[in-house]
């Protein structure tokens, strides 16, 4: 993939004028052509809430949080994700499709990505995909992707991380996976039309001394970063919507993925020991004599250096 760099002090804003075609991304699939209809994928995650990670619990013999009665929702970036994924279609036109390997219980979370505006929501869920590290689960979701559309997404959105493990390895993963081109950090992205009347990407991503700018052509995976966009709020009209929207439940009796490479049979990444960490401090009764616990208090504080 080739980029121009565009410090913040390039006040002209000049960018690439010709098209940087990204090595491999198109892999024997048909560009994208201005007027075609744009076929969007979305990579959500539930994760727990963070309003209630004092309730977050971790079972001792697998390591894993128990999810059972947890409170979720919607990793924040995902959202984000799928507000780009919103915007990009209500402009070009197309079809949005969100995916979620998660719990049966996770259900709503794919509903409400459906109230939010995704048009059909395919929730990958059977007890082999559980206790799944990063490799596993872009596999099996790769691996489901390829029978939802077997010709493919024209392009991929996902959270740049999920809020709960915050590894961003899975959209770069999933690419790889897919056979297809990723960028990961894009806090801006755009579509554009070419001469030859084709769609292409531009994405901008920060960096420690300004942005880099990329173009490239679809398909492609990209993570998207929390300030991309301000996501959506769900409203009464999207919630009556929503009942009325496809939303598909795939085991690995549809998929009939090795289980060698699910769950946490294949995984190579294992929990190791648990250590709960002790938080108890050391207490004094000073009394009730306000005169001595003054003094007290005094002395302690000299003690200590201060």
């Amino acid at each position: 993939m080739r980029n121009e760099r565009d410090t913040e002090n390039n006040s002209g804003g000049r960018y690439l004028k010709k098209i940087l075609e990204m090595s491999g991304c198109v892999r024997g699939k048909k560009i994208k052509k201005r007027g075609e209809k744009m076929n969007i994928l979305v990579c959500v995650k539930p994760v727990p809430d963070p309003e209630r990670y004092d309730c977050i619990k971790i079972d001792e013999n697998s390591k894993r949080i128990v999810r059972e009665g947890l409170s979720t929702i919607i990793n924040p970036s995902d959202r984000n994700a799928l507000e780009e994924a919103i915007r990009i279609r209500d402009r070009c036109g197309g079809k949005i499709t969100v995916i979620s390997m998660a719990p049966g219980f996770s259900r709503d979370k794919l509903t409400e990505a459906l109230a939010m505006g995704a048009d059909e929501a395919y929730m990958i869920s059977d007890d082999v995909f559980g206790g799944a590290d990063t490799y596993c689960t872009s596999y099996v979701l790769s691996e489901a992707i390829k029978k939802i559309e077997v010709n493919g997404f024209d392009l991929i959105l996902a959270g740049n991380e999920s809020a709960d493990g915050g590894t961003s390895h899975v959209p770069a993963q999933l690419a790889e996976w897919l056979g297809i081109s990723h960028l990961c950090r894009v806090n801006r992205l755009e579509l554009m039309e070419t001469e030859q009347d084709e769609y292409i990407f531009r994405a901008w991503k920060k960096t420690e001394t300004g942005r880099l700018v990329f173009e490239g052509r679809l398909p492609c995976v990209i993570a998207v970063t929390g300030d991309i966009n301000k996501p959506r709020l769900v409203n009464a009209m999207g919630i009556i919507k929503a009942k009325k929207k496809p939303l598909t439940v795939l085991s690995n009796e549809q998929l009939d993925i090795d289980l060698k490479n699910t769950g946490e049979v294949g995984s190579a990444t294992k929990a190791g020991r648990l250590v709960t960490p002790d938080i108890a401090r050391a207490a004094e009764d000073l009394g009730t004599d306000e005169n001595a616990v003054a003094e007290r208090i005094l002395n302690i504080i000299k003690n200590t250096g201060v």
